[in-house]
């Protein structure tokens, strides 16, 4: 039997006999004689054995012509065509044609945890990879820290990491690097003289080290909640109420300073904290009013005979004076008849000329 095989340009025939591969035809034209049969292949895609691959391999010219890939369990391979990201090949074995298109391959070793192949980031959030990646973020006001089979590795700045999805657990803890602030709500205190009232309290802190707050410490927010807490009850239990509304401006900077060690120990630095309300109850309301009405009133009595006894004493010091003096006397007695005459519109008299003599008395001597 003839036949005639037309192999085209970027084709590849491979020539069987009774299963075998006996001959590899490229560009041209060619006649074959007896039970031959040949499969044609493009060499700008993959190849895929008819037979087992090492068969195949065994012929010399064929095994020129192909590349090949063996992907373990373990690993996976990128392919690149052309320097561009064309596949991912998992386990397994793969055969290229050589020679029209460049191909590249990168191997990826699955079982380790940090990714050190070449590989571009923008090439790990291709949809191809993203089941083989894990991706975590640190942003520009966190920090965080590695975890790698529940042990910690480091800490981490902030940016994108990404490692390979395997059997072995990681995991990332961010914390906030910002100020912040705590609200100590609603406290219900009593004051060393058993008066009972409720606070209102706040404090700004930050985070100033990683390791103390998530690694030393569990739950660090909940924990300086408490050591406030605490210290502003033991703060107001040691006063009475009168004491500690005079010392209420004082109050945050005592109760910073009584906690500063247990603060560093949980990794943090308090900036600010005050007192936002001190709200009293009814009853002990109406009774410091009471007692604020007392002490107003007790003021201006106080304020009163202070005034009472200045203008006494000026009067005894005018007459001591007017004592000693007589032109003094009589110029205060001037004054007092210049007061009564600005305030009579005329005089009438009646009776003799010694009414006149007498006002004549009173004015000129």
């Amino acid at each position: 039997m003839l036949k005639r095989i037309r192999i085209n340009t970027y084709q590849v025939g491979l020539v069987f006999e009774r299963d075998k591969l006996v001959s590899v035809l490229k560009e041209g034209v060619y006649w074959l004689f007896g039970n031959k049969n040949v499969l044609i292949y493009n060499t700008n895609q993959a190849f895929y054995a008819p037979v087992e691959l090492n068969i195949l391999l065994e012929n010399k010219d064929f095994a020129e012509r192909i590349e090949v890939v063996e992907v373990a369990d373990n690993e996976m391979v990128l392919q690149f065509v052309n320097a561009n990201f064309k596949e991912v090949l998992t386990a397994g074995r793969y055969a290229f044609w050589k020679g029209v298109n460049l191909n590249t391959f990168t191997k990826v070793d699955l079982s380790k945890v940090y990714i050190t192949e070449q590989i571009p980031m923008v090439l790990l959030e291709n949809i191809k990879l993203r089941a083989t990646v894990r991706r975590f973020t640190v942003l520009n006001f966190e920090k965080g820290l590695l975890y790698v089979n529940g042990l910690f590795v480091k800490e981490l700045t902030a940016g994108t990491y990404y490692f390979w999805n395997n059997a072995i657990s990681v995991d990332v803890k961010n914390v906030d690097i910002r100020q912040q602030q705590m609200e100590i709500s609603g406290q219900e205190l009593l004051t060393k003289d058993k008066a009972a009232l409720r606070i209102n309290f706040f404090v700004k802190y930050q985070v100033v080290d990683v390791m103390k707050a998530l690694v030393d410490n569990k739950d660090f927010e909940k924990q300086l909640y408490v050591t406030m807490q605490l210290a502003l009850r033991a703060f107001v239990g040691a006063f009475t109420l009168d004491e500690l509304l005079v010392k209420k401006d004082a109050m945050a900077t005592s109760i910073l300073e009584e906690s500063e060690t247990k603060i560093k120990d949980l990794g943090l630095s308090v900036s600010d904290a005050g007192i936002r309300d001190i709200i009293l109850p009814g009853d002990m309301k109406e009774i410091m009013n009471q007692v604020l009405v007392a002490e107003k009133k007790a003021q201006a009595n106080s304020i009163m005979r202070r005034e009472e006894t200045a203008t006494v004493r000026s009067m005894l010091n005018t007459a001591k004076l007017m004592e000693e003096n007589e032109m003094l006397w009589k110029l205060k007695e001037m004054e007092y008849v210049e007061k009564i005459a600005d305030r009579i519109g005329e005089i009438t008299i009646s009776g003799s000329g010694n009414i006149i003599g007498q006002l004549k008395e009173i004015f000129v001597k």
